[in-house]
């Protein structure tokens, strides 16, 4: 994963709380569901691309992907 910026948030106690409850029912950290919003938000006002680009130098999950899509897995 590249490097993540930081900063300081400020929230209302509320809202806090509320993202809290959501990041526990979707079993992430507070910060990983912020950011989850956050980006599944900048997508759909089409600042972020719709799917994000694979990782650079995947061969290897290449091969898995073309293993699996062949049927030839366990032979």
């Amino acid at each position: 994963m590249p490097d993540s910026k930081r900063f300081l948030l400020r929230l209302d106690p509320r809202l806090f709380e509320a993202l809290r409850r959501w990041a526990e029912d979707d079993l992430r950290s507070i910060n990983a569901q912020i950011e989850y919003l956050l980006t599944e938000q900048a997508r759909r006002a089409g600042r972020l691309p719709k799917h994000p680009a694979p990782p650079p130098d995947d061969a290897a999950g290449d091969e898995l992907e073309d293993v699996l899509r062949s049927g030839r897995v366990g032979q």
